[in-house]
């Protein structure tokens, strides 16, 4: 596959369509397989993850699937495109850079649905939507795990479950997430009670690309941790109704911008889109940054001629790799820097010209 051809593509989490998309940027939903008889990826010798890569690859292409889910071999891949997938949030940052040996990813052309083989657990299958859709996105996992299953033994207990690498997986090996914009929460310096107040109910919060990740942009990952006693309907119902207060307090937040220090924000957004279209070097973070204060202005109806959804495209391609396979070369940290602001200014000109 050329991942190449993704790149004027949105991935159905970055669509900007689905339910509540004003704050939910999109909803995930992750199961842990492991395959009978083998050791987890992480004691498995080399052989074993051949095998195990071999029987998953072959299941993946014969399995009564939906659709078509090519593979992907990200031990074959250059460090560049590994790291492309990662920003499209179709492999971890483990399967990219940390783990060794046979290993993979099979998607759909949607990029709705990701089967990662040999990551932490044999197969690590995720469905995407954009918006807030746990009921829609678990019932596409469940039909996959079902086809999956049909073809392979998976690592199962009476009393325990699904066996899983990590612990916390144990049970469903589900794991639920909700990426988040809370902006107004940041502002207003009531994000981190929010944060103390989950934590207490065993959800976790992460930034964009997950464990280990920071948050930038106001971006956060919110997901159950543990699996182990509960139902998939339970987890499911106490991250909706989670999702359902933190979109209340977001919301309330944000009319307290509005009606408090609406010349303020005003003014902020102006500045961000100004930053963001004279720049001749910007970071990473600085333009994650300055584009959530866009983001927020268009939900506040501060600004009326830029689109959510290229907000959005902005997020993802001024990313790293994003941003060194649009200008087609490997560049360093000032190289891009200096073209991800060209990038930006080129990309709000072409807006500006064809608002006109």
């Amino acid at each position: 596959m050329n991942l190449d051809s993704l790149l004027p593509n949105l991935g159905e989490w970055l669509k900007g369509t689905g339910p509540e998309s004003d704050v939910v940027i999109s909803t995930r939903i992750r199961l842990a397989r492991n395959l009978a008889h083998y050791p987890f990826a992480g004691r498995a010798n080399l052989a074993q993850k051949t095998e195990i890569e071999t029987r998953g690859r072959e299941c993946l292409t014969q399995a009564q699937l939906p659709a078509p889910l090519p593979y992907v071999s990200v031990a074959a891949l250059p460090t560049l495109d590994r790291q492309f997938l990662v920003e499209r949030q179709l492999i971890s940052r483990e399967l990219a850079n940390v783990l060794e040996g046979p290993r993979g990813v099979a998607f759909d052309e949607r990029e709705s649905v990701s089967v990662m083989v040999n990551e932490e657990d044999h197969l690590r299958l995720q469905v995407m939507r954009s918006g807030l859709a746990l009921d829609e996105a678990w019932a596409e996992i469940d039909k996959l795990d079902d086809a999956l299953e049909a073809r392979l033994r998976f690592a199962f207990h009476e009393q325990f479950g699904y066996l899983t690498a990590c612990p916390t997986n144990v049970g469903t090996g589900m794991r639920g997430s909700v990426m988040v914009h809370l902006p107004a929460l940041g502002i207003t310096k009531q994000i981190e009670k929010v944060f103390r107040a989950l934590q207490k109910i065993n959800l976790v919060v992460r930034g964009l690309y997950g464990e280990g990740s920071r948050a930038s942009g106001d971006l956060y990952q919110i997901s159950n941790q543990v699996t182990l006693g509960k139902s998939e309907s339970r987890v499911l119902t106490e991250i909706r109704e989670v999702i359902a207060m933190i979109l209340q307090y977001e919301r309330s937040a944000r009319q307290v911008l509005i009606r408090e220090r609406r010349q303020a924000e005003h003014d902020r957004v102006a500045r961000a889109l100004g930053t963001l279209g004279s720049a001749t070097m910007i970071t990473s973070e600085e333009t994650m940054e300055l584009l959530s204060a866009v983001r927020l202005g268009i939900h506040l109806q501060l600004v009326d001629n830029i689109p959510a959804n290229l907000v959005n495209q902005l997020f993802i391609q001024t990313q790293s790799a994003h941003l060194q396979k649009l200008m087609g070369t490997v560049l360093d940290g000032e190289e891009r820097n200096a073209a991800r602001a060209r990038y930006l200014r080129a990309k709000l000109r072409e807006l500006d010209a064809n608002s006109r």
